[in-house]
């Protein structure tokens, strides 16, 4: 996968933000001192999530306390910053990061991440925005070689469905049994309407919740992620738990056997130790426990990739292939083949992905191919 490094050029406009949004992060050290000095964060978070902890509340509470402080101009610069930020960090002289065959070869790190997934440094290639369309014109750069394509393929929910069988709910494993919207499905219980007069909008926020269950949010983080009043997101959560009722058994025992045990295990049987459990600060407790929640689900998603991975390229040799494996980010995996060869790695990267695992519940992947990575994606 080769950089088109002569189409790579920001924009006056984006140059312009870039530059007002590195400004306003160069006057102080922590985000929580650079609009808001009256917060004081540190004592209610673990110092090493100290930044997620202070980029978490400027995102989500930001605008409020902004708006009080007379702070709201900062405060959308310091949003806009988030990406800019990220696509300054990846360096816009690719040439840094381009080797003699033309290339871009970055470095896959497979023990940085507490969950187990692979990181990328050097350039980070993970770490491109994705719900902005400046990220989304950014992978028009990654372009296949004349002659040969780019195959992604991405795994469909697969949290969510890792969360089913591991909880074993029997709701939610018929829903993806039955290739059921499992948002819609959701929607239609927590509103307590038919799954045909659920809304655009009742979708989005039961999505949220659907999501926000997996990382153990709180009501207070959900309400601030879809716009609703605390009593609601609690409302919507307690629904979901009517509903889904064995995932809220499932989160009560893990998080139990974490204290016993005093570690929490994926499906494989990687391991993370929660010394966090036994700690006597509430707020360092509570981190454990979101950790315990989250890991066994996120850590058996990055298991499976991994897996996947090695299957994927395995059966690329074994059947005499051209195409090559490429690059993973997180749920998606890219493989480089001539043209000749695209229908045939579009069928292996699917059956490969999905039958990585037996699950209770099917491992969905889709697949496309297209001459960049932005094509291959739309």
């Amino acid at each position: 996968m080769k950089i088109a490094l002569a189409q790579m050029r920001m924009t006056g406009n984006v140059q312009e933000n870039l530059e007002k949004s590195l400004k306003f992060c160069d006057l102080a050290e922590d985000c929580d001192l650079l609009f808001f000095p009256e917060i004081q964060l540190s004592p209610f978070f673990p110092q090493y999530e100290k930044q997620d902890a202070e980029m978490y509340v400027m995102e989500k509470n930001g605008q409020e306390i902004a708006e009080l402080t007379g702070k709201a101009k900062e405060h959308q610069y310091y949003l806009s910053s988030n990406v800019y930020l990220k696509l300054e960090n990846q360096k816009y002289d690719a040439s840094l990061w381009i080797g003699p065959d033309g290339r871009i070869h970055s470095s896959f790190n497979q023990t940085e991440t507490r969950t187990g997934r692979i990181s990328s440094t050097e350039p980070n290639l993970q770490n491109i925005p994705v719900r902005q369309e400046l990220g989304r014109e950014l992978r028009r750069f990654f372009r296949a070689p004349d002659g040969w394509v780019l195959v992604d393929a991405d795994y469909s929910q697969i949290e969510l469905r890792v969360l089913a069988h591991m909880a074993g709910d029997p709701t939610m494993i018929e829903a993806f049994n039955s290739d059921m919207d499992i948002h819609r499905i959701t929607a239609s219980q927590v509103f307590g309407v038919p799954p045909e007069a659920v809304t655009h909008e009742m979708r989005r926020r039961a999505k949220a919740v659907n999501f926000g269950i997996v990382y153990g949010i709180s009501d207070f983080s959900l309400s601030q992620d879809i716009g609703v009043t605390r009593a609601e997101a609690r409302e919507y959560m307690d629904k979901y738990f009517e509903t889904y009722h064995g995932v809220r058994e499932y989160m009560k025992a893990v998080v139990e056997r974490a204290r016993e045990d005093g570690y929490v295990s994926t499906l494989l049987g990687r391991r993370r130790w929660l010394p966090e459990l036994k700690s006597s600060n509430f707020n360092t407790r509570s981190f454990g426990e979101r950790v315990a929640l989250n890991m066994p689900i996120q850590g058996t998603a990055a298991d499976l990739i991994k897996l996947a991975m090695i299957h994927v390229r395995d059966r690329l040799v074994r059947e005499g292939l051209e195409a090559r494996l490429v690059l993973q980010v997180h749920d998606e995996l890219i493989v480089e083949c001539p043209d000749a060869e695209v229908e045939r790695v579009k069928a292996l990267l699917t059956q490969e992905m999905e039958g990585v695992a037996d699950l209770s519940v099917p491992l969905n992947a889709d697949s496309a191919a297209g001459q960049s990575w932005a094509e291959a994606k739309e």
